[in-house]
């Protein structure tokens, strides 16, 4: 195993970080997760979706930093599609981190929830967020733009949470956690695979307990994934969940960590189960394709933000 390990990590290129990441304590993943174990393919056209995304971000106010790499993270999750689904993702996700940035280290950062929901232009992220709206929910129904909004809405009340809980000092337990942790990466961002692949879940399907498991799942594995990545990153923050397992169980660092991988192990055999138990014989075949290509995106994903974690700058 040992080898392996050293293996893969040499595949981490060196100008992109420094020699030891946090990251790098995701890698026990790749040998007990079978979807993850083999690198994502790079999307043939990746240097022409990085240029769409500092192009974009340019004429937007956003800063586009090239060793971050979300061009990189969207190009293997969209490598099966074509360039403009990537490019389209990776602008969304060049906003979301600097929103999350904006969370937490604005001067007022909730504020930015505000200028979102009423269509305010005044800040960058604002204006960027106008654009890329235009451009995705124009090929949406009215019942995606409802579910978009809610789901932004969720990120706002969930960031309020932990915006509360900073300020008195309360840490959340364990189990309040995962639900918290789902509305501040921002659920919205799974909804964007649809307008990116330019297809639309059925309305029913996508409230199916399957489908939402497959999306709960997904979520979960990003960001707990995350949470190891950045934990040096965020000094203590307890809206972590190897921190959150560091006090709650009295574990050291390493055993905590230990046992985030564990979860995050489950979760993504919950993925695949709840994959292969979507009703997709109760659709039409050009439904089932379509439904199938997000999930597919989906099921990517975890192994796609494992690449990028060992590489980007982001928590460096």
């Amino acid at each position: 195993m040992r080898s392996v390990l050293k293996s893969l990590s040499s595949l981490i290129p060196r100008s992109r970080v420094p020699a030891r990441i946090a990251a790098q304590d995701l890698l026990p993943l790749v040998e007990r997760v079978p979807a993850m174990a083999a690198p994502c393919r790079m999307h043939p056209s990746v240097y022409a979706i990085e240029a769409a995304v500092i192009d974009w971000a340019r004429r937007t106010g956003l800063r586009a930093d090239p060793g971050v790499g979300f061009h990189r993270l969207a190009g293997r999750a969209f490598a099966e599609f074509d360039a403009a689904a990537a490019a389209l993702f990776a602008q969304w996700l060049t906003w979301l981190f600097h929103l999350d940035d904006e969370l937490d280290e604005g001067p007022c950062p909730l504020d930015i929830f505000h200028g979102l929901l009423n269509g305010s232009a005044e800040h960058p992220l604002e204006s960027s967020f106008a654009d890329l709206w235009r451009v995705t929910s124009s090929r949406m129904s009215d019942h995606w733009r409802s579910r978009f909004a809610g789901h932004l809405k969720i990120q706002y009340d969930a960031c309020r949470t932990e915006a509360e809980n900073r300020l008195t000092g309360r840490t959340p337990t364990l189990t309040e956690y995962p639900a918290l942790r789902r509305g501040t990466v921002g659920p919205y961002l799974f909804d964007l695979v649809e307008p990116c692949l330019r297809v639309e879940v059925p309305a029913w399907l996508h409230s199916s307990e399957p489908w939402q498991e497959l999306v709960e799942a997904c979520s979960d594995v990003t960001a707990w994934c995350n949470d190891v990545a950045s934990k040096p990153k965020e000094h203590g923050d307890p809206h972590n969940l190897v921190v959150l397992a560091t006090r709650e169980y009295g574990l050291d660092e390493q055993a905590a960590t230990a046992w985030v991988l564990d979860r995050i192990a489950e979760r993504c055999y919950d993925m695949h189960v709840a994959a292969r138990t979507l009703p997709l014989g109760d659709v039409d075949p050009k439904t089932a394709r379509d439904v199938s290509k997000v999930a597919c995106a989906f099921l990517a994903a975890p192994r796609a933000h494992l690449d990028w974690l060992l590489e980007s700058t982001r928590y460096a």
